[in-house]
């Protein structure tokens, strides 16, 4: 045992100078670009102090020595976990409803403008999950159905004069048929081949919409995007009808939660159908459930062009939320965002993916303060909930359990 505990203190050590030898160069680079280290001591020793914390709880829970205190907690949280198995789920559903449907009542406009990226990319995550998460093909180039949903309505709105709802479902179908397209040569490919083919159709994608100056107006995008507006009966000098534009920000937050509502219900039932099950044989054994008689190649393009379903809808409000778009917005750092929440969250699981979202939104919000070093405290974050939590933050049921708790 004290030979043990001797190899965990000699690890932890090794690591955490390690860890100083590669980023301390960071800690000195400033804003103005100077380069000092009067502050980095200091930080260091924070560092430092926290880790061996970590460290020292670590040992004590190992040794036994924390059993008094572990314990009770244990016992609390099963306590905690059966009352909530007792609750009906309908109850959970509706409490979300009610308190996400009351949120920008009792919040600040930055907290409903961080909630409805969260709700942007919960839609997204999900569409991911589709592809990633059931049927089990990475792919690197998501983003790129994201930009063809957005410049979508920011085409039809502005040389047709078209309304958000109409160019809603125009946008999903385009998206829809534009993953088909891509998917039909690709999809016959399988692990890193497909990452990388998707990788360079996305890039593809956003070289267009960068070059295409007569039809995108290239790197300096479309301005003037109209925001949703609905009609609505006055009574003013008689009876008559209004257009009302939605732009405020608390009704397109309404907006963007009734579309991460329907594309919840829309996956679900996809994870629960025969469909959602044919893409998980897929997923654990191509060869398998081919032998098996499943077309795979048929389900893999409808798994890639439903995700892209989901990518255009939340496209279109993106561009009637900014009432701008632009190339910059639909880079390979925002597939890798959203395929980092499906990961995160836990691949195939609904609850897991909305949660990876909001915690990798509001998390960069939290660190803000930290200025230069809020991302370098982000990816430490990240880092220290994959190694505790490998499968994700909630993770995905087996294709049993779920048949069984659909059942009961």
């Amino acid at each position: 045992m004290i030979h043990e505990f001797k190899k965990i203190w000699k690890s932890y050590a090794i690591g955490l100078l390690w860890l100083m030898g590669i980023i301390w160069p960071l800690v000195g680079i400033h804003a103005d670009g100077t380069l000092s280290f009067a502050n980095a001591f200091t930080l260091w020793l924070y560092i430092a102090a926290a880790s061996f914390v970590c460290l020292l709880l670590y040992v004590m829970n190992q040794s036994g020595s924390l059993k008094p205190v572990t314990t009770p907690l244990s016992a609390a949280r099963s306590r905690v976990a059966a009352t909530a198995g007792i609750v009906p789920t309908w109850f959970w559903i509706l409490l979300a409803l009610v308190l996400t449907g009351i949120f920008p009542v009792f919040t600040s406009r930055y907290a409903q403008d961080v909630a409805i990226n969260v709700l942007i990319y919960i839609c997204l995550g999900l569409g991911l999950n589709v592809v990633v998460g059931l049927a089990g093909m990475l792919d690197l180039g998501y983003i790129a159905f994201y930009g063809v949903g957005a410049y979508t309505y920011a085409l039809l709105n502005i040389h047709f004069g078209m309304s958000f709802w109409l160019c809603l479902p125009i946008a999903a179908a385009l998206a829809m048929i534009a993953g088909c397209l891509i998917g039909y040569p690709t999809l016959r490919m399988r692990g890193d081949y497909l990452a990388i083919v998707t990788l360079g159709f996305g890039e593809i994608v956003r070289l267009i919409l960068n070059n295409w100056m007569s039809l995108t107006n290239g790197p300096n995008g479309i301005l003037g995007v109209k925001p949703p507006s609905i009609i609505i009966p006055t009574f003013d000098g008689g009876f008559g009808f209004e257009l009302f534009v939605l732009k405020k920000l608390h009704f397109l937050y309404y907006i963007a939660l009734a579309l991460a509502v329907v594309t919840i219900i829309a996956v679900r039932h996809l994870n629960y159908s025969r469909i959602g099950r044919a893409w998980e044989s897929i997923r654990e054994d191509e060869t398998a459930a081919e032998l098996m008689g499943v077309n795979t190649f048929l389900l893999k393009l409808l798994a890639y062009g439903m995700g892209a379903l989901f990518a255009g809808l939340a496209g279109a409000f993106f561009c009637a939320r900014m009432r701008f778009v632009s190339p910059e917005s639909f880079t390979f750092l925002e597939s890798a965002m959203v395929l980092s929440m499906v990961v995160l969250g836990g691949m195939g699981s609904i609850p897991g993916i909305i949660l990876g979202a909001a915690a990798l939104i509001v998390l960069p919000e939290v660190f803000r303060e930290f200025e230069l070093y809020r991302m370098l405290a982000f990816g430490m974050a990240m880092v220290v909930m994959m190694l505790f939590r490998p499968a994700g933050l909630i993770p995905a049921k087996r294709m049993g359990s779920r048949s069984e708790e659909r059942e009961g």
